[in-house]
């Protein structure tokens, strides 16, 4: 198959052909249709965050069954399905308490070192970024990284449900668990924050305070449920918030950048008993400063949230149909579609704040 291999930090990803496993024991062979191109690949590729090669790159996915392997249960050939970026287990303590995306058993789904490695290149064995691989022709994994969808929902809008929904959305919906007519501020208007804002949306919060540097992504979450903008690039975020909050800070806010400075901001934005969600991956190295007495004296929280706290085979199929009922705008979402040997384009217009999402396509 083909697929765009990662070399290395600040290097071209080069297309060439991988060699891909037949699916075993509770493993899925899936065609890939539509990849998201996410800012958790961008920080791999501008080597913020160390990663060893050769890898795979490429986590938000849906595509179609191929095969399956024995003992699966969830999906057959010709299943269209949504590829879960953060895999889980479903046997360890985090995991049959209800929190899947907090595994601490992943190494169970994955093959062993004395086996055959499921993708190799040139002779050596490929490890996905988070269990996907998916810029490339096919993906193969565990089945607890798949979950069917209707047949009827376009591939491009159903990959963002892999990553940016999942994680933005479900940070609001799961972990935060907004309550009705609070105030929310989202710092950054990437997929990611444009899908916070629209959980924020669907849980019923009176302020949606939206918070970004590119007029054209303020604009978007405007049209997505924003009730308030604050341009940062021009104005101080927290002073704008207090503004619009009357003084008191918000009840909830959400980092989904991955920047120093945005998180305190996300922090120093909340009102007493609030509480802040971080989301954007950090670059390594980063510390966030917070002064203690201000987090202690208003009883405020500060958390952190992996992919939305998700329950994939419960909140995916949720989300689908939040989206056909028109509750969930995915089609404004999708800005740009490309092909796989325009994945290094699609980094650089990324990088420069000019889209949301890139999705290429496959076939």
């Amino acid at each position: 198959m083909k697929a765009a291999m990662f070399q290395g930090a600040n290097k071209p990803l080069l297309i060439d052909d991988v060699e891909i496993d037949r699916p075993r024991d509770h493993e899925v062979l899936v065609r890939v249709k539509a990849c998201g191109v996410c800012h958790s690949d961008l920080h791999y590729v501008k080597g913020l965050v160390p990663m060893k090669i050769p890898t795979l790159l490429g986590h938000e996915a849906a595509g179609v069954v191929e095969e399956v392997g024995n003992l699966v249960s969830n999906v057959k050939p010709g299943d269209h399905v949504i590829a879960l970026s953060v895999i889980y287990c479903g046997q360890c303590d985090q995991c049959v308490s209800g929190n899947p995306s907090s595994c601490v058993n992943r190494e169970s789904t994955r093959r062993r070192d004395d086996e055959k490695p499921r993708t190799t290149w040139r002779g050596q064995k490929v490890t996905p970024v988070s269990d996907g691989g998916a810029f490339a022709e096919k993906m193969l994994g565990h089945e607890n990284s798949f979950v069917k969808i209707p047949d009827d929902m376009p591939y491009d809008r159903a990959a963002l449900i892999g990553c940016a929904v999942t994680t933005g959305a479900g940070s609001v919906l799961n972990h935060a668990q907004v309550k009705p007519g609070t105030s929310v501020a989202v710092f950054g208007c990437g997929g990611i924050g444009l899908s916070a804002i629209q959980g924020a949306r669907i849980a019923g919060a009176l302020q949606i305070i939206a918070v970004d540097t590119f007029e054209s992504k303020l604009a978007m979450a405007r049209r997505l449920g924003a009730t308030h903008t604050v341009d940062a690039s021009s104005s101080d975020a927290v002073k704008e918030i207090q503004k619009i909050t009357g003084g008191k800070g918000v009840d909830y806010s959400f980092e989904a950048v991955g920047l120093k400075k945005t998180g305190e901001q996300c922090i120093q934005s909340l009102g007493v008993r609030g509480m802040a969600t971080l989301i954007g991956m950090v670059p390594a190295g980063q510390k966030l400063e917070i002064e203690p007495g201000w987090i202690i004296g208003g009883a405020r929280f500060v958390t952190g949230c992996v992919l939305g706290s998700n329950r994939f085979r419960i909140d995916a199929p949720r989300y689908v149909e939040y989206y056909r009922q028109g509750r969930l705008n995915l089609d404004e979402m999708v800005t740009r579609h490309c092909r796989l040997d325009e994945i290094d384009d699609a980094f650089k217009l990324m990088d420069g704040g000019d889209l949301v999402r890139s999705v290429v396509m496959f076939d």
